[in-house]
């Protein structure tokens, strides 16, 4: 399956570069498209959480602000043609595809038009690169129900239609290779001895605990990754580079703890410390969505002006070239995976990779049990 022809200085199509792979979804968070999308799509995103639209209001000012549509779409519609145009320049024609869990175009509906074109084995990029119940689990949830709703229409669960997943990938050098640079050219437009803030979004300190099948992995891939950043800066560059790794977005009930502290509170914290700049590196994203755009660009930002700290943010990998090749190596270490093979599985930090098929009881649902896609207990077992 192709999506334009290809030209005549192109290579060849390779069908066994992803095999048994005939698609790749792209699954992301999605975001509103103008003002009148804006309340519907934070309803969406809060559902069964008993937000009153008070609170809901107050958050749609953040999209207001950028004439109500998030940046998110765009991003992925880009990124989608640059996974496309790098998979056509290895010789590959599988079908690439994106869905959001939050916002058209729905997952569900993504995957029911996939099928019909002819996908049969599907392979998933989260556009999140860390492990826990928000940035992975949650997007396997929704995986299993668009798979259980297409059951229900007839095409067959895990025998009309199989999803897989690639790793989680924050230790990928295709990821962190993109984010040591970023963060380098950020320090370099500062005063020598900058800080950098390593920021990332907050999530309630239970959620934290119960990430990954040993707890506590989201903080850990961020300081693992933020350490390594940190370090291979500093033997490049023969300087001591001081970090930190600190949190935006916070939400939910006051009374919760959340992962702190925050980007605001500790750029205050470096002023009163005398610190000559402050290099904010959001490690945290893949691309320049609105927890970027407006926590970090816009309220972060004026926060540094209010002090008087000089403030640079650091890129997000967004479509870097590394990046997306990066993403394709995933793709296809994934595919020698289900064909049996033992890839060479590049990890950056020395830890373990992340598995591709989560444990049991992995980034655990804080509310409700809900089946999750590309687990050890998935496919749900059918009553005898």
């Amino acid at each position: 399956m192709t999506d334009r022809p290809l030209g005549p200085d192109e290579p060849s199509h390779d069908r066994a570069l992803l095999a048994p792979y005939d698609t790749v979804l792209l699954l992301s968070f999605g975001g509103p498209e103008g003002p009148d999308d804006v309340m519907p799509f934070l309803r969406a995103v809060t559902a069964g959480r008993g937000i009153p639209d008070e609170r809901l209001a107050d958050v749609a000012e953040h999209y207001h602000l950028f004439g109500g549509r998030s940046p998110i779409n765009d991003q992925n519609r880009a990124l989608l043609a640059a996974l496309t145009d790098e998979l056509r320049r290895r010789g590959s024609d599988v079908d690439v595809v994106w869905g959001n869990r939050n916002w058209s175009p729905y997952v569900t509906d993504v995957l029911r038009d996939a099928h019909a074109r002819g996908a049969r084995r599907v392979v998933t990029i989260l556009t999140s690169a860390y492990s826990s119940y928000s940035s992975c689990r949650q997007y396997r949830e929704d995986l299993a129900g668009a798979l259980m709703t297409l059951d229900g229409e007839g095409i067959r669960l895990d025998v009309d239609l199989h999803v897989d997943r690639v790793r989680q990938y924050y230790d990928h050098p295709g990821f962190a290779g993109p984010m040591t640079d970023a963060a380098r050219d950020a320090l370099a437009a500062l005063p020598a001895e900058a800080h950098v803030a390593f920021v990332t979004h907050s999530v309630p300190e239970t959620m934290d605990a119960g990430s990954g099948p040993d707890g506590h992995a989201y903080s850990g891939q961020h300081l693992a990754l933020a350490r390594t950043i940190a370090t291979t800066i500093g033997e490049r560059d023969g300087i001591e580079v001081p970090w930190s790794l600190v949190y935006c977005s916070r939400s939910g009930a006051p009374h919760q703890p959340w992962l702190e502290p925050d980007i605001g509170d500790h750029i205050r914290a470096l002023a009163a410390q005398g610190a000559p700049g402050v290099a904010v590196v959001p490690i945290g994203f893949v691309s320049d969505h609105m927890e970027v755009v407006y926590d970090l660009d816009t309220e972060a930002r004026a926060v540094a002006a209010e002090v008087g700290l000089p403030f640079v943010r650091a890129a997000t990998v967004g479509t870097h070239p590394t990046f997306v090749a990066g993403l394709v190596d995933l793709l296809v270490e994934r595919a020698a995976q289900a064909r049996g093979e033992q890839p060479q599985r590049p990890v950056v930090d020395g830890r373990p990779p992340v598995a591709v098929v989560c444990p049991v009881g992995c980034c655990p649902n804080p509310r409700v049990d809900r089946p999750a896609a590309c687990g050890a207990d998935w496919p749900p077992a059918v009553p005898a």
